[in-house]
């Protein structure tokens, strides 16, 4: 078994909500550190489990068996700029950006979805995972990883009625 790492966004609980630690402890959560970003709970895990998926799909799990807790977002780093990547990634930020230039490698950096007017542009994480890992500079299942949250995280949005509703309805009128 590996040890997963990962971060859950908590909606319906605060800071303020009674015995929450105690209440996520019992439900299972004894493998997570509860943080706080001012009113906002997130949970930071280090989960035993065979998959990545397994451990985060576990976790969301265990939360939402809490009445009024359900799980917002997973890692809530979905876009990154240069220096996010070059954490991430173990590379320097001058290397990052002599790649996302084309003035090193093959040109293909993938382009930034956000902020393409401003000085700090933002790239989906799960896009530059994959390509990082495409020329051997990310582990494969990392990006894969990436790959997963961002549909958990997609997943997540969905399943709010009023957000499937109008994707539904935007989804129709693009396709037509």
């Amino acid at each position: 078994m590996t040890v997963y790492s990962f971060s859950l966004v908590l909606d319906g609980v605060n800071s303020e909500t009674p015995k929450l630690e105690d209440q996520l402890y019992e439900a299972g959560c004894d493998d997570a550190l509860v943080c706080f970003y001012g009113r906002t709970v997130y949970l930071v895990f280090d989960r035993e489990s065979e998959s990545f998926k397994q451990a985060v799909l576990s976790a969301i799990q265990q939360i939402e068996s809490l009445v009024g807790c359900r799980v917002k977002a997973v890692d809530a780093g979905g876009y990154v700029g240069v220096s996010d990547i070059a954490e991430r990634s173990g590379l320097t930020k001058q290397s990052i950006s002599l790649l996302k230039e084309g003035k090193r490698g093959k040109g293909d950096f993938p382009s930034p979805l956000y902020r393409l007017s401003g000085r700090q542009p933002l790239w989906q994480w799960s896009e530059i995972a994959e390509w990082l890992a495409n020329y051997d500079k990310l582990p494969q299942n990392l990006a894969k990883n990436a790959e997963l949250v961002n549909d958990l995280n997609l997943a997540l949005q969905l399943r709010e009625p009023s957000v499937k509703r109008n994707v539904d309805v935007l989804l129709s009128e693009l396709n037509t």
